[in-house]
């Protein structure tokens, strides 16, 4: 049952910044409204009330709005006009399409003085003859009765003649209502069969038998455990179920359109359960319960992986999509397999040798959008060269033999003194000891001839030489 909310109405109450308490207007219509409920307390200043296409099967808590002027009940359950005296300010009310057949109800509107408007279009009671004239004579205050004006003269005929039409509306309204107990125990009795026939289809189902009494061949019965299973009507059945329903005749009558809107909201119901059924998958295997890691690639996107023998790596290219945000990627590397979310779908490989995953590095190209993915191998392998073909020799030998080699080319040049004469340039540059006192200042000590030397000379080394 959908009933009137404090949310509902705020969320229509958008024009007046979603206060209900002020609220003058509010259109709640097309919402399967069972019940009219909670408007009297919360909305007490509303003047126009649209409820047209609901469910409502009676008029009732709307006695406290005063200042209601404009009530729309059109296309619902409605029987009986009653419950409408505390509206005083009442202008125009619309029942047009319901189930109205007790017409004398309409003398509840008495106390409704400013009541202009009147449509009971499509009601059971607009067939009983004599209706027009029996609502113009019973309501006196009415301008205009389903969008025709009341003239005065139409007015005057009919007041002459109610005492005659009242009796008539009274014997037609007595039949009619006689003939709606026979429809409500009728339609009683086809709501205990279908609920039983129900309860038998979902017995079988739960049982596992189509209706021959064995198993299905196009359906067989779901292991128990497993997320995938048989709804109680497939879609072959559901079709042929809901051609059956809208074939059969039924009266037009409040619950054959209740009926009918069950009926539609199952259906709806069950189709977006079947739908979402078939969304939903089983959790896919990625490690078997014995450990063994398998190979997947849900988002079935093109790979490569590649052995750099030379560099002693996995080089894993895996082709994601150009413009697909680097945060919907997660990548998670162990030593033997290599596992990739993309946007929720899980891509794993398992990798032919154990790899280093701490030094692993995975980034995305920017030309073509791919995920690559360089897998360092755990073990390192010795790769000789192809170029070199002898053995590999010490650093140091390829040296040595290098100097031997240039010693061996080296010549000396000798000279025989006796056949050359050549100056004595050794002795070109007097050698002169070098007295440092520093790094930067050097004194010369000059030589002096003894001979020059006089018996009373005091050489002292603290004064310094006569230039």
């Amino acid at each position: 049952m959908v009933r009137i909310t404090e949310e509902l109405v705020r969320q229509r109450a958008e024009h007046n910044n979603c206060e209900i308490f002020s609220l003058e207007e509010i259109s709640l219509h097309q919402q399967n409204i069972e019940r009219l409920e909670h408007l009297d307390r919360w909305c007490r200043d509303l003047k126009i009330l649209y409820l047209q296409n609901n469910l409502i099967p009676r008029i009732e808590n709307v006695s406290k709005l005063k200042k209601l002027e404009y009530l729309n009940l059109a296309l619902n359950n409605i029987e009986k006009i009653e419950n409408l005296e505390g509206c005083e300010d009442l202008q125009k009310l619309d029942l047009t399409v319901n189930f109205i057949g007790e017409l004398s109800s309409i003398k509840t509107l008495k106390n409704n003085i400013h009541l202009k408007e009147l449509f009971l279009v499509g009601n059971p009671c607009t067939d009983f003859q004599g209706y027009r004239q029996f609502v113009v004579a019973t309501l006196h205050q009415l301008k205009f009765l389903d969008s025709k004006e009341i003239s005065r003269s139409e007015r005057i005929q009919a007041l002459q003649n109610y005492s005659e039409a009242e009796k008539q509306i009274e014997e037609q309204e007595q039949a009619y209502l006689l003939k709606r107990r026979e429809e409500k125990e009728k339609a009683q009795r086809r709501q205990r069969e279908k609920q039983e026939k129900k309860r038998e289809k979902q017995k079988k189902h739960n049982l596992g038998f189509d209706e021959q009494g064995f198993y299905s061949t196009e359906r067989e019965k779901p292991q128990e455990g497993t997320e995938y299973y048989d709804l109680v009507i497939e879609d072959d059945e559901d079709e042929e179920e809901e051609r059956a329903f809208w074939e059969e005749p039924v009266p037009h009558t409040p619950e054959a359109r209740l009926e009918a809107h069950r009926f539609v909201e199952e259906k709806r119901m069950g189709k977006e359960n079947r739908e979402q059924i078939k969304k939903e998958k089983p959790p896919r295997t990625l490690i078997t319960p014995e450990g063994r890691v398998l190979n997947v690639n849900e988002p079935k996107l093109p790979f490569s992986l590649e052995d750099d023998e030379e560099n002693n790596w996995f080089i894993l290219d895996l082709s994601v999509y150009r413009h697909l945000d680097t945060s919907l990627l997660d990548v998670d590397v162990q030593p033997t397999y290599v596992r990739v979310t993309v946007k929720g779908k899980v891509f794993q490989l398992v990798l032919p040798a154990e790899v280093k995953p701490d030094n692993s590095s995975a980034r995305r190209s920017q030309t073509t959008g791919h995920l690559v993915i360089n897998l360092p191998k755990a073990k390192e392998i010795m790769v000789a060269n192809q170029k070199a073909s002898t053995p590999e020799k010490p650093p140091g030998t390829n040296k040595l033999r290098r100097n031997l080699q240039r010693n061996e080319r080296t010549q000396k040049l000798e000279v025989d003194p006796s056949k050359y004469s050549f100056p004595d340039v050794t002795n070109i540059v007097q050698k002169r000891e070098q007295m440092s006192q520093g790094p930067l200042m050097f004194h010369h000590q000059h030589v002096m001839d003894a001979k020059n030397i006089s018996a009373g000379f005091d050489d002292n080394p603290e004064v310094p030489p006569l230039i």
